[in-house]
């Protein structure tokens, strides 16, 4: 099992992400860009050699036997690829031809000696059988955004609609282990902004992550679950049924490991660049001082992605994160008018057209984080009176209800208000006959 801690301590060690204003640092990234964009002038040149149709089969598979070849990690994959007439031909080449390719000499007889080939031909079959495809970084259907990152995957599996990645979209982020409000706020955000034809990306893992993938299916919705293993392998395990519910609903699962990876720590922060690679921003719901969610931020920054931050209780670790972002110069976010009005423009008419036929908001108005006062929900007394005592950041117990109506509701009444308000969606019950308000 990855425990958060554990995989916080590796995230800031594989990215040292410990910086005091990485907003500062946005004009330094993009100066950076430059010699960025330098060192990939020579794989963007050769990869838009297949993308003007449907690659052969030999080009797919070389793209698979490459990045299944030990010691060739991304970078290393692209780079090689980059000095090829055709990916296929890394088949036809012999030892001395690929070494010159920039790859290791164990790396390069692995491949002349047929080994990586036929690996690559078992994991088509088995991708096959798991229900999965693959693209490579040469395919049509690739998504330009991913394109555009400093160490992009070059081989993604999936199992879904695979053009979901190149939908505008925002990812979302934050602790493992939420508050009630930081669950409610990730949901309702995501539910607001799917409903406007937002794709919401997020990484399944529990907390923060499934609320944000609830929230887009609740509004019907596309989402996308970016995992950190093999996309045979749902972690964690309790969101076996969220991962049937994601495909079902026409979203996607998407992975750059291997069918079979089981989680490991670093796996993780890792896989936290394509997640703010394909968005075009990214929400920080609930994250403590050292929590891997910060590699998300810093990746958005480093891709010129905008940040996004839900504001929290001040006396609450897990507020550390997006609190200090908000004071670094991410955008303050309590509703999701706060990240339609920063998206730019040809972006807003995209959505609009592809929800709406061209027409604003079905939902009309402003959002509102108040729906007793901005939505007049049609309460009976009783009900209002239950409602009027329930938190959205903090669950109250039955007994306490109980407790405090008592002389002004008998339990039988605020039993089957609770009831009726459930059956409303105002009101969730957690465990332990705790209740909330509903986003």
């Amino acid at each position: 099992m990855v425990d958060s801690d554990v995989t916080g301590i590796v995230s800031l060690v594989l990215y040292n992400v410990f910086i005091p204003h990485p907003f500062s640092e946005r004009k330094r990234t993009m100066q950076q860009s430059s010699s960025v964009e330098e060192s990939t002038t020579t794989i963007e040149s050769k990869a838009t050699r297949n993308r003007q149709g449907t690659q052969r089969p030999d080009d797919r598979l070389a793209w698979l036997a490459l990045i299944l070849t030990p010691g060739i990690g991304q970078a290393r994959a692209l780079r090689a690829m980059s000095r090829l007439r055709q990916p296929g031909d890394l088949f036809r080449a012999d030892l001395t031809q690929l070494e010159g390719l920039g790859m290791p000499g164990s790396s390069a007889g692995f491949i002349a000696d047929g080994k990586a080939k036929t690996i690559a031909e078992g994991e088509v079959e088995r991708i096959s059988q798991a229900g999965g495809e693959f693209i490579t970084y040469d395919d049509l259907e690739y998504p330009e955004r991913l394109r555009e990152i400093y160490d992009p995957p070059a081989v993604l599996w999936y199992r879904g609609d695979i053009r979901l990645l190149a939908y505008a979209g925002i990812a979302v982020v934050g602790t493992r282990h939420p508050s009630p409000y930081g669950a409610g706020m990730a949901q309702m955000l995501s539910r607001d902004l799917a409903n406007r034809g937002m794709a919401i990306f997020s990484g399944m893992a529990r907390g923060v992550d499934t609320h944000a993938h609830k929230g887009a299916l609740e509004a019907k919705g596309k989402t996308v679950a970016v995992w950190g293993t093999g996309i045979d392998v749902i972690y964690p395990k309790e969101n076996k049924r969220l991962a049937e519910d994601i495909l079902q609903g026409g979203g996607a699962i998407v992975s750059e490991y291997p069918l079979g990876t089981f989680p490991a720590p670093q796996n993780f922060p890792i896989r936290n660049r394509i997640l703010s690679g394909m968005s075009v921003g990214v929400l920080v719901v609930e994250a403590a001082e050292h929590s891997g969610t910060r590699i998300t931020a810093r990746c958005a920054l480093e891709q010129n992605r905008d940040v996004y931050a839900v504001p929290g209780n001040v006396t609450n670790k897990n507020a550390w994160g997006p609190n200090t972002l908000i004071k670094q110069g991410a955008k303050l976010t309590a509703t999701w008018e706060d990240i339609w009005e920063d998206l730019p423009s040809q972006i807003r008419v995209e959505l609009e057209d592809r929800v709406h036929g061209g027409s604003e908001s079905k939902e009309g108005g402003t959002a509102s984080l108040f729906p007793e006062q901005g939505n007049g929900l049609a309460m009976s007394a009783a009900e209002q009176r239950v409602y009027d005592l329930l938190r959205m950041d903090e669950s109250t117990q039955l007994d306490l209800l109980i407790e405090s109506l008592e002389g002004i509701l008998p339990s039988a009444e605020i039993f089957n208000a609770l009831f009726e308000l459930e059956l409303a969606g105002k009101v969730r019950q957690t465990p332990g006959k705790n209740y909330l308000r509903t986003f």
